[in-house]
């Protein structure tokens, strides 16, 4: 069943979109502090290597979503738009996502522009529930239709047939399905390098356990290109390491309950354990939930994924080591705008690129405290 979520510019959601990001995820757990003297040291006290790399990074913590966006020079056609966009699954990454979305079409509006636009997913990550409601939304007439892909093989042949049919459709978000996937969509706006993400975070951890170890794997949601992707990245490089080992790999569906019992088994199997790779935002928050209960703490590393408060939360206390944080506000912000140029009937160059790429950005213990006051206004 599907759980709707229209969100159009008469409503005002913002506030109740950043109260849902705000406030994911305030599960505690009691009797795991871990002793202070024996918390495994920050990316700056024991890692120069990482350190060093990263230095602009740190100074500079607060530019990791970039709120600070205004609309490019384009002289929209016309004075309406109505665009369907539809994602993975409901959840607060893509509540991120929306706030972009929002905001852009707010600035057209005062510019006498009117974005209408349905933004909604099913409850589960399912391929199946993307093409049945790319379907409807092809008998409605919208300018554009934006699909956050779950499965490139699925979708592909779907967006293709849809689009020979005189649909406009783009792809956005975290996934891509690209031309070189036999994909004819028009455009991407999003995350394009999700496999140097995987490899860039996996290489932090391979040098924090002075590579030597062994580690577990989370990746999320099976055949989703940008969990899939950063997963390859993670493998890749522990291929390079002969004293590295993956002891095993599992998909937890985005779910952060998922993530703690499937780490739950992890730490049962695998009593050397050294590390966890986790690809999604839901999986960090899930993996150190574990790892605090077992009050193993002190001796896994565990690396991820995105700005879950949770998370950033158990990076400034160093249960989690680094994060890579991607702009959602930017996906959002730009997507409308690449929408409105393809919904006039430009192509790929002429005003826009086929594929926007926004940024990530990996961080450590000493950049969660700027972070967490950047996106959800904690101060210390």
């Amino acid at each position: 069943m599907h759980k709707k979520r229209l969100i159009c510019k008469k409503n005002k959601v913002s506030l109740i979109v950043l109260a849902v990001i705000f406030c994911t995820c305030g599960f505690c757990l009691a009797g795991c502090e871990g002793k202070p003297a024996d918390r495994m040291p920050s990316a700056s006290e024991e890692n120069p290597i990482v350190s060093e790399r990263h230095e602009d990074i740190h100074k500079n913590a607060t530019s990791v979503v970039n709120f600070d966006r205004e609309l490019d020079d384009y002289r929209p056609l016309k004075k309406q738009y109505n665009f369907y966009f539809t994602y993975k699954l409901v959840h607060p990454w893509w509540d991120a996502v929306a706030l972009g979305i929002e905001d852009a079409a707010k600035e057209y509006e005062e510019r006498g522009i009117i974005i209408d636009y349905e933004y909604l997913a099913p409850k589960e990550a399912s391929a199946q529930k993307q093409i049945h409601q790319l379907s409807e939304a092809s008998l409605r007439g919208f300018d554009v239709i934006g699909v956050d892909v779950a499965d490139v093989a699925i979708l592909s042949p779907v967006i293709n047939e849809l689009m020979k049919n005189g649909q406009k459709i783009m792809t956005f978000s975290s996934s891509d399905a690209s031309k070189e996937d036999g994909c004819n969509r028009i455009a991407y706006v999003g995350n394009t390098h999700n496999y140097e993400d995987g490899v860039e975070l996996t290489e932090a951890l391979c040098e924090k356990l002075g590579f030597r170890g062994t580690i577990a794997v989370l990746v999320g949601i099976q055949e989703a290109p940008c969990h899939e992707d950063r997963a390859l990245g993670v493998k890749d490089v522990i291929a390079k390491y002969p004293d590295m080992e993956i002891v095993e790999i599992a998909y937890d569906g985005d779910s952060v309950d998922n993530a703690f019992h499937l780490t739950r088994g992890f730490l049962e199997r695998h009593k050397d354990l050294d590390g966890i790779v986790c690809c999604n935002m839901s999986n960090p928050v899930g993996a150190a939930r574990a790892v605090m209960e077992a009050g193993r703490e002190n001796e896994i590393v565990i690396v991820g994924m995105d700005h879950d408060q949770e998370a950033l939360r158990y990076l400034k206390d160093g249960i989690i080591y680094a994060l890579g944080v991607q702009d959602c506000y930017s996906i959002g912000y730009d997507t409308i705008q690449v929408a409105v140029k393809i919904a006039d009937g430009l192509l790929p160059g002429e005003a826009y690129p086929e594929k926007t790429e926004e940024i990530t950005t990996i961080i450590y213990q000493d950049s969660a405290t700027a972070v967490l006051q950047t996106l959800y206004g904690e101060i210390d």
